[in-house]
């Protein structure tokens, strides 16, 4: 642990990390990353995309892999005694995921959720990280959409995430400092790799299948490298408590279009992939409508936060992947991709 990791723990005297969903596409690179700053975790996650995730970490003797379900009171109120910190990323994630059990759905990412919170508090959680969503905000055509701007969901993995928000803030305490971080669309290789976000589902089409269909292409999306959301989170436990306690932050990089963002993968992919110099955008329709440039002014203002890694970086480590074989069968494995691999797990 660096020496300023330790400083910071000192103060804030967090030292074991409770992860929901651990084992998840943020998770997987987020674990290590607290280990690597020497806060002990826990990693609470059903698996649902292979108990192999975290193998490369399971014999640091800072991390206690938990096979279970938030749902689960009984066993949150094993769990929670002597963590210091929550971050909750566990859910079932995207709308399309969402809307294949939309009561399981709901009690996963709605139901679930004060439990949750109210166990922690009460089981000595001083920090409470949730990782809520920029799709919060449906449709806007506000140039730069901030953390006031009204919430709209469109879908109803939208409006649970943006329920929870104020049942998290509301208890909000000297001794319970909450916060509420709505990211951007996520991209970039991950030990539990998702294929199905915009910017990773273009880079694995052209690398593998030598084309890129952008469905839309007009839509503005707001995106976020996996290495800076991942710095964000572990940055927000050694926060002051005053910095972040009760509030809400938009955390995205580079707001853009689809068809920008095909053009910046076809612009690497043609430099690094022989036999895919020529490479065509095909546009077809599409019936997603979510669109928003959101601001990240607040976030850099107030805990200055500035991410560093471009969508471009993100492409370049996605195609390094495919390359060195480390995503095999991108196409076909269901693992990569969450509603076909939710859609085999016949969730209850």
């Amino acid at each position: 642990m660096s020496e300023q990791s330790t400083i910071h723990n000192s103060q804030s005297a967090i030292s074991t990390v409770l992860v929901t969903g651990g084992a998840g596409y943020v998770g997987s690179a987020l674990v290590p990353k607290l280990l690597g700053a020497g806060y002990k975790v826990r990693v609470l996650d059903l698996y649902w995309f292979g108990e192999h995730v975290l193998d490369f970490v399971k014999d640091n003797p800072n991390l206690e892999q938990i096979k279970g379900d938030i749902r689960d009171q009984k066993l949150l109120k094993k769990v929670l005694p002597n963590c210091d910190a929550v971050i909750h990323m566990a859910c079932v994630a995207n709308d399309p995921s969402f809307a294949l059990n939309p009561a399981v759905s709901r009690s996963i990412n709605y139901e679930s959720f004060e439990p949750l919170v109210k166990i922690s508090k009460a089981s000595g959680v001083r920090r409470f990280i949730y990782v809520s969503t920029c799709s919060v905000y449906g449709v806007s055509d506000v140039p730069e959409v901030t953390e006031e701007h009204p919430l709209v969901p469109i879908t109803d993995y939208n409006k649970y995430k943006a329920m929870c928000e104020p049942i998290l803030l509301k208890e909000q305490s000297p001794d319970f400092t909450t916060v509420v971080i709505r990211p951007a669309t996520v991209c970039g290789y991950s030990p539990r790799q998702r294929l199905d976000l915009t910017v990773n589902i273009l880079t694995n089409h052209a690398v593998n299948k030598g084309v890129i269909t952008v469905f839309g292409g007009t839509q503005m999306r707001p995106n976020i490298n996996i290495h800076d959301i991942t710095d964000l989170y572990c940055k927000l436990l050694e926060m002051p408590k005053e910095q972040i306690g009760g509030k809400i932050f938009n955390a995205g990089y580079q707001n853009c279009t689809i068809n920008e963002i095909a053009e910046l993968v076809r612009d690497v992919v043609s430099k690094e992939v022989p036999e895919r110099e020529q490479l065509e955008i095909t546009n077809t329709p599409s019936d997603d409508i979510r669109s928003y440039h959101i601001s990240s002014e607040k976030i850099k203002r107030e805990l200055g936060f500035v991410p560093k890694h471009t969508i471009e970086e993100a492409i370049r480590e996605l195609v390094a992947a495919f390359q060195n074989g480390e995503l095999p069968k991108p196409l076909a494995d269901i693992r990569y991709y969450n509603v076909k691999a939710m859609r085999e797990m016949n969730l209850k």
